[in-house]
């Protein structure tokens, strides 16, 4: 059984994040080592200033392939504009639900400007199991 509605409780404490003026190299790389789909970044007060997700790097990627350009940092692949965060007492059901109507997979949480955590379909997932338990 859920414990309760509050995402706090089912939200990831200490998600995997970059800052903005790192290589987009080096983001693929904790990226990959992770084996997740995407990463908070933030500034260095732990500020949320964007998310970097594997398509971001791909597109990336593929861009300066065919531009025979170099890859740069963070900053100039991130997505930072209209970022839909959530806050540790919104209700999972609530947050589930925009985030299929969004189609996204990970929504991060912020408290007063910061990252505090993550919620993604696998913590999702994770509770509606214990609520059929």
């Amino acid at each position: 059984m859920l414990r309760s509605v509050n995402l706090r409780d089912y939200m990831l404490h200490n998600p995997v994040k970059v800052q903005a003026r790192d290589s987009l190299l080096d983001a693929m790389q904790v990226i990959i080592d992770n084996k997740i789909s995407g990463v908070c970044v933030v500034d260095d007060e732990g500020n949320l200033v964007g998310i970097l997700s594997e398509l971001d790097c791909l597109r990336a990627v593929l861009g300066a392939t065919y531009n025979e350009s170099g890859i740069g940092q963070v900053q100039e692949y991130m997505a930072r504009d209209n970022l839909v965060v959530a806050h540790p007492d919104e209700d999972i059901v609530d947050v589930a639900q925009d985030m299929l109507l969004k189609n996204k997979r990970r929504r991060p949480v912020v408290e007063n400007g910061r990252l505090i955590g993550q919620i993604t379909c696998r913590q999702l997932l994770s509770a509606v199991k214990k609520f059929r338990s």
